[in-house]
């Protein structure tokens, strides 16, 4: 997913090895091109414009290209920068993330392994992570969490609160993109994760 939701890093977290779904078909209206932050007028989406190939035709994830005719990366940092210039972590973590937002890039897939990299290192999160080499529509012997990229199966998750920016504006907002943990919780952001009541 495109950074990907503070239930989908909980699971992570808690897990021995995480395997990626890298084989099955691209679907629309799920997490794997847009997150929501926190915003100044409460929960924000920000979606990854992409190239469709015209209706009816499917493609593979891994074979989505990005639409760079749009300034996307610019008005997705400005967003991110406006929501969270003043949490207290922002600053700890910019220079770890900028740079996502600067060069342009051809793949969706790619780009979204490139934000899951980061985010990891930034939560120090210390697991094995697998790709799928061939699709299975019931896996054995895993978690299946494929679930969390779609937004119409999205399952509520009974998230504790913590301080959020614009909390005392629009009270806390649970389950949005990671980002939103890490600027408002920083090192403390991977205890919460691990505390968090998902595989009940």
């Amino acid at each position: 997913m495109y950074f990907g939701s503070i239930g989908q890093y909980a699971a992570i977290s808690q897990s021995a090895s995480v395997t990626y779904e890298n084989q099955d078909n691209y679907q629309k209206q799920t997490y794997r091109n847009r997150m929501y932050i926190y915003g100044a007028n409460g929960k924000l989406l920000l979606t990854i414009p992409i190239k469709h190939l015209g209706k009816g035709k499917r493609q593979l994830y891994r074979d989505v290209r990005i639409e760079n005719d749009f300034e996307w990366q610019t008005l997705h940092w400005r967003s991110i920068e406006t929501a969270y210039r003043t949490s207290p972590f922002f600053e700890y973590y910019e220079d770890e993330l900028i740079h996502l937002f600067e060069t342009k890039k051809e793949f969706l897939l790619d780009f979204n392994y490139e934000c899951t990299e980061v985010i990891k290192d930034c939560l120090q999160l210390d697991l094995s992570f697998f790709k799928t080499s061939a699709f299975q529509i019931k896996p054995e012997g895993v978690t299946d969490f494929r679930d969390f990229v779609n937004a119409k199966k999205e399952k509520p998750y009974s998230l504790e609160s913590y301080i959020q920016v614009f909390s005392d504006k629009y009270d806390f907002i649970p389950d949005l993109c990671i980002l939103d943990l890490l600027f408002n919780e920083g090192t403390n952001a991977l205890t919460y994760l691990e505390q968090q009541s998902i595989f009940i």
